[in-house]
């Protein structure tokens, strides 16, 4: 086995175990993968289309996980005032609490102190840029370091969207994102 095989099978065997470990009471790995994403992205990035390109599944299965999950009380819907096609989703305090749940994955990164968080942090950032620019994937980073960000008080702004952001929306997701 190669030097490459062994990373890529080290990588695929971590993410196994933290997806083994998530599946907890009427959440399923994916289920709580989608709530994760949902609870970190801006409000312009929480469509069924959104949350299945940043997992890599299709959008047919994204809407029926989203409606499970809907069903079951962790995310609420809204529509689109201009275009009543276009849905929505937001986690209620019941998926912001899951998602927000610690794992043996998380406690193993805390352990690596500062320079090893952010040097794995770098390496890992490089191979998913990789893979993206292959797969012709979106970044989807977060605002603030995006090229349409553009600082203006306490929050900010997206010129891409013309739209002014809240406050924490600077932190969040986007699926527009483009790396400054």
């Amino acid at each position: 086995m190669t030097e490459t095989e062994q990373i890529r099978a080290l990588v695929t065997r971590l993410a196994r175990l933290d997806a083994a470990e998530t599946w907890e009471d009427d959440l399923n790995p994916v289920q709580l993968a989608a709530l994760d994403y949902l609870s970190r992205a801006n409000r312009f990035s929480r469509a069924p289309s959104h949350v299945a390109a940043y997992l890599g599944t299709t959008r047919g299965t994204m809407s029926q996980t989203l409606k499970v999950l809907l069903r079951n009380g962790y995310l609420k819907e809204s529509r689109s005032e201009a275009d009543k096609r276009s849905i929505s989703y937001t986690p209620t305090l019941k998926g912001q609490e899951a998602a927000g749940r610690s794992t043996a994955l998380s406690h193993a990164i805390d352990g690596l102190g500062k320079d090893g968080k952010s040097a794995l942090w770098q390496q890992l950032s490089a191979v998913l840029s990789a893979m993206l620019v292959a797969n012709q994937g979106r970044s989807f980073g977060v605002c603030q370091s995006c090229t349409h960000y553009r600082a203006t008080g306490s929050s900010g702004f997206c010129n891409l969207l013309k739209a002014p952001l809240l406050p924490d929306e600077a932190q969040q997701i986007c699926h527009e994102q483009v790396p400054a």
